[in-house]
């Protein structure tokens, strides 16, 4: 049914909730169940996310099931949805954090903005051989639907990728899925990628009839400045010492799988120095060895190589988006608390925007383990008077009008999925 606003007259406590992926539809729920009510401004049409636009589309089971757990959340009574409505953009901090009179505000819009490759003058090559992963896999996951009009990105063989974590590897396994599917393509034999990706690349060439040599594609090399090791692939906190050796095993295994599944190359403790241009394109980098000593990466003396290619991918994370009147330390938040994920007074962070770690269970934890304390802070203070009720109210009715949004999430929801 859709939500009549003038239900809101009621609540006493409103507290505004900044993206309404896997940590902000938590809260949202969270905060609806103690009788309070949660308006979630979500920047984009549907409010999964980096589940929807981070994820390969191979994560087709994982994706569905976190699209129905944020889909209950937000459905929750009490949970106001507010597509289309970007902090920063469409609503200033400002406004949101003390203009409007919300009980509290809750930033949970993740992390979208590409940490960039730590090398002076690197991202005037971005759109000229170099590329970034967040637009890169969300251009995969789309760029098939009708009607797409983003960033288009060509695929070219010994491309280069720099990064390490799970996010690398997903970026590697997209540059040779989409080569070999091209290939066979091109000896009129069709493929599903998705379906390549679970049975790896060199069964499915082998139920065609063929080998990698036979194709004569070199595939992507992963370049990462620790040893496979100590990979971020699989965490722990605080582990024992025996506990962190089998954890190291167990990320040499997974590595070496990508390697056999998905033909990928790996240089291990190499880290960029410099950018090789030409013509103002970047064609490659010089890299250096490393070696860990104590934790730290350091590099060797005299041991500079280049790596030549004609498509560099940068997957080494993703930071916060910078927003106006939001003070930063580095590249991050400066969160005055950030076991409380409290960034100033009646301002809260949790999920991927507070703990950077891009993890879903993680996020989702950290959701259930701020939140609680949030909503004291709310229910402790004191109860928004009619009229800031009544400019709240306006303030949600301008924004759905803005983006053509009629009061029922369900509705909605089903409309952007048939359209996609």
């Amino acid at each position: 049914m859709p939500m009549n606003l003038s239900s809101l007259s009621e609540a006493r406590h409103v507290v505004g909730i900044c993206g309404g992926a896997v940590g902000g539809s938590e809260a949202a729920a969270l905060v609806a169940k103690t009788g309070s009510i949660a308006v979630v401004f979500e920047q984009n049409m549907r409010p999964y996310g980096k589940i929807e636009d981070g994820l390969p589309r191979w994560h087709s089971k994982l994706r569905n099931k976190e699209y129905a757990k944020i889909d209950e959340n937000l459905s929750t009574p009490g949970v106001v949805f507010v597509p289309g409505t970007q902090l920063g953009k469409d609503l200033s901090f400002s406004t949101l954090s003390n203009g409007i009179g919300l009980s509290v505000l809750i930033l949970a819009h993740g992390a979208w903005r590409d940490r960039s490759l730590p090398i002076k003058g690197v991202d005037r090559f971005v759109g000229n051989g170099l590329s970034y992963q967040n637009p890169f896999v969300y251009w995969f996951n789309h760029y098939e639907e009708s009607g797409f009009a983003g960033e288009d990105f060509p695929i070219h063989d010994d491309a280069i990728v720099i990064g390490g974590g799970l996010a690398s590897i997903d970026v590697c396994k997209i540059l040779n899925l989409e080569l070999y599917a091209r290939a066979l393509e091109d000896r009129g034999v069709a493929v599903d990628i998705e379906q390549m990706e679970v049975r790896g690349i060199p069964r499915t060439l082998e139920a065609h009839g063929f080998t990698p040599d036979d194709l004569k594609i070199r595939g992507c090399t992963l370049f990462y400045r620790r040893g496979k090791e100590d990979m971020p692939l699989e965490n722990i906190t605080n582990p024992t010492a025996q506990r962190l050796e089998k954890i190291k095993g167990t990320r040499v295994k997974i590595m070496d799988k990508v390697i056999r599944k998905y033909l990928v190359r790996f240089q291990p403790n190499a880290i960029p120095v410099e950018a090789i241009d030409k013509n103002g394109a970047l064609i490659g980098f010089v890299f250096q060895r490393t070696e860990i000593i104590g934790g730290r990466v350091l590099r060797l003396e005299n041991t500079e190589f280049e790596a030549r290619s004609q498509q560099v991918i940068s997957s080494i994370g993703s930071t916060p988006v910078p927003i106006e009147g939001v003070s930063m330390k580095g590249e991050l938040y400066q969160w005055q608390n950030r076991e409380e994920g409290r960034l100033v007074e009646g301002v809260y962070g949790l999920g991927n925007v507070l703990t950077g770690k891009g993890n879903i269970l993680e996020s989702r934890r950290n959701s259930k383990q701020i939140t609680p304390n949030v909503i004291e802070q709310v229910l402790a203070s004191p109860k928004i008077p009619l009229d800031g009720i009544a400019e709240i109210m306006r303030l949600i009715q301008a924004r759905w009008d803005a983006v053509g949004y009629g009061g029922s999430y369900a509705d909605w929801i089903t409309a952007k999925r048939t359209a996609s």
